[in-house]
């Protein structure tokens, strides 16, 4: 007999989910929608692996010099430094790059797949999630961006999401940079501090304004009691980097007057506007001397113009300087998908979900591998996250999938269980799903697993039925109803009937007939519930 102490204890670690079948098909149905969206624009799928050399993920690592911090690493046997890919941008620049001559340029592509992170866990924070990219390398004017901000709209919308409920929020990363580098962070000597400060900022919609602040400060110590180290930016630094982002600039309408001129800055708060608050003239301190600065403003403005010839209003696609995004390989237009509307959580509270994929421009991936200019820019959408919102606002229904039928065994002879498998055939030759069961329990605990599986139909056929070449087939969701609804004599007998005796040759026929009327019965369902 084993000894139960020496059992291994059944466990998921921290960080990793398991996911349901529901799940699977949510996700499944979700991403099937994406890629005809992706493919319409003309996009090609592709496919890297879930490893990559260390060093070509270089110096966008979580922290360069300890390989295994923020990313999962190990050496093969030639003792080469390997990771588990932490994003699906910097493998799609390692493929380009290896097969540039071999692909049209630009090269327009899209993928999707797991990636990982070695970071502490929480929750929503996982170490493992998916997520599905799309990417044009070889363009290096906005209209790219542009397209990308048209497409992630797009998107939105083809998945159910009605307008006023999402938004796709677009920045430039050099009015970030020209920002910081009017305020002493410029150079490759504070490429750190910068870094710092754009991860700080990413996190606003999580920690708000004062968190954001003590992380561009000397640092911030969460609730567990971990402290992390902020950007070391005095308070006037900070001042001015607190007002680009703050909720109350924001919502910028329009730019009134030359690019750059922060002065004419046109400014939405709510219902009234008006012109350059004292927030918006901190930025004036030394920004408008910046050629980077200038540079983001007009791309920004040309983004505007090809979304809004396009057809695109700003109730889908908003200019926003609070967008910046955490990873610093960003160089120029950066955009974010956020869901507007209050949808319940698992546990039921009503939230705002916020962002649910985001990307940019990354002009300088390609490069570093070939060594000359390589124009690049992609999104990424965060799967899981993007599947549970949509799940908890009804728009990810898998209740179409139907559970097997369950052909009953009972009796095990060899040539019972020949007759049992040639029904369950012929049932999955006609398309249904179907499965003859294969445990060792009597009718009563068989009838039990078909009610956990979900099963619509049980196939019942023992000696008696077998000497008259007829099945029993039972109809196990009117069953449930009748069992449930039901306590009139009257009622019960004018219902349909939840048990049949057919035909052997009539089974399939007598089958689909149940499933259409069950079918019948979940559309009557669903439009009382639309006209609640």
């Amino acid at each position: 007999m084993a000894d139960k102490s020496e059992k291994t204890k059944a466990r998921l670690p921290r960080g990793f989910a398991d996911r349901s079948a529901d799940d699977i098909r949510a996700v499944e149905k979700m991403m099937a929608t994406i890629r005809g969206v992706y493919e319409l624009y003309g996009f090609e799928p592709i496919e890297q692996p879930l490893i990559e050399y260390t060093d070509a993920l270089g110096k966008f690592l979580p922290d360069q010099d300890r390989p295994n911090e923020g990313v999962f690493s190990f050496q093969d046997d030639d003792e080469q430094w390997l990771s588990l890919r932490y994003d699906l941008t910097a493998p799609t620049a390692r493929f380009v790059a290896e097969n540039y001559d071999k692909l049209p340029k630009p090269y327009r592509s899209y993928r999707s797949g797991w990636v990982f992170r070695n970071e502490k866990p929480g929750p929503g924070r996982f170490r493992q999630f998916m997520q599905f990219d799309a990417d044009t390398v070889g363009t290096p004017g906005v209209a790219a961006d542009a397209e990308m901000a048209m497409m992630m709209a797009d998107v939105m919308e083809a998945l159910g999401i009605k307008r006023g409920d999402y938004v796709i929020r677009v920045n430039n990363r050099k009015v970030l940079d020209g920002v910081l580098e009017a305020i002493g962070l410029g150079g490759d000597e504070n490429a750190g501090r910068r870094l710092t400060v754009l991860r700080a900022i990413d996190k606003l919609d999580k920690l708000g304004v004062e968190g954001v602040q003590s992380l561009l400060g000397a640092g911030r110590k969460d609730e567990s009691g971990d402290f992390t180290k902020g950007a070391g930016l005095d308070a006037d630094q900070t001042a001015i980097v607190v007002s680009l982002f703050d909720r109350e600039i924001a919502n910028v309408i329009a730019q009134e007057g030359p690019p750059g001129d922060i002065s004419k800055i046109k400014v939405d708060y709510g219902d009234q506007a008006t012109f350059a608050p004292s927030k918006v003239k901190l930025l004036a301190m030394g920004v408008e001397a910046s050629s980077v600065y200038r540079e983001g403003t007009d791309e920004l403005l040309a983004i505007e113009n090809f979304v809004r010839s396009a057809g695109y209003s700003s109730d889908r696609i908003r200019i926003d300087p609070s967008v910046v995004r955490g990873l610093e390989y960003y160089t120029g237009p950066v955009f974010e998908a956020e869901l507007l509307a209050e949808i319940p959580n698992e546990d039921g509270q009503i939230v705002r979900f916020g962002s649910v994929g985001g990307g940019g421009r990354y002009d300088g991936l390609v490069s570093r591998f070939r060594g000359e200019p390589v124009p690049a820019t992609g999104f990424s959408i965060g799967v899981s996250r993007l599947m549970t919102a949509l799940k908890n606002l009804g728009k990810l229904d898998t209740s179409d999938v139907l559970a097997p039928v369950v052909v009953l065994v009972m009796d095990k002879d060899t040539t019972s269980l020949g007759r049992y498998q040639k029904m369950v055939g012929e049932l999955r030759a006609a398309g249904i799903r179907s499965e003859m069961y294969l445990g060792g329990a009597g009718m009563k605990a068989q009838l039990k697993y078909a009610d956990r599986r979900g099963s619509p139909v049980a196939i019942i056929q023992g000696g008696d039925e077998r000497a008259k070449g007829e099945v029993q087939i039972k109809d196990l969701i009117e069953g449930a109803r009748m069992s449930a609804e039901i306590a009139d004599n009257a009622e019960w007998r004018a219902a349909r009937p939840a048990q049949v005796t057919v035909a052997e040759s009539e089974l399939v026929a007598e089958v689909k007939k149940i499933l259409a009327a069950q079918a019948a019965d979940r559309a009557k369902g669903a439009s009382r519930l639309a006209l609640q």
